[in-house]
């Protein structure tokens, strides 16, 4: 039953922002929300004491439109210029990153973080270790592999 509660909190979350969008009052998850939709989120399982809590919360940490500044913010549009780290689709080819490493290398040890001058930072993600001789700006080109 407590897994229940827990899963059934982001979707109350949710809820509660959106209806603060256009509420100017507080409204109760009981009158936000259609009985069916009540019941189905899990909160017909809480006792008084529980639901009464839970509405208090969201009260206290939704807050009231235009009670102060906005809690919900203009969406972000992601663009081809803004993606990077987000997963590529199997269909998209990957692409190959090309910068330099700013300063003396000599090689990296277990997850060592190299600061791109392109502005990325990666991360050597196994336990191993390489070595070289010291260049100074070495080029860098990192190929996507299968993960």
């Amino acid at each position: 039953m407590r897994a229940m509660k827990t899963r059934a909190l982001p979707l109350l979350l949710a809820l509660a922002f959106a209806g603060t969008a256009h509420a100017q009052q507080f409204s109760s998850l009981q009158e936000r929300m259609s009985a069916a939709a009540f019941k189905k989120a899990g909160l017909d399982k809480l006792n008084a004491e529980e639901l009464h809590f839970l509405n208090a919360w969201l009260r206290n940490h939704v807050g009231i439109a235009g009670a102060g500044p906005a809690s919900i913010s203009a969406p972000v549009v992601v663009g081809p210029a803004n993606r990077f780290g987000y997963r590529t689709p199997i269909d998209q080819p990957r692409v190959t990153v090309e910068s330099t490493l700013p300063g003396r290398f000599s090689g990296w040890d277990s997850h060592t973080q190299f600061s791109l001058a392109n502005g990325q930072t990666w991360q050597v993600s196994e336990s191993s270790s390489w070595g070289c001789q010291t260049t100074q700006d070495p080029k860098v080109t990192i190929k996507p592999m299968l993960l």
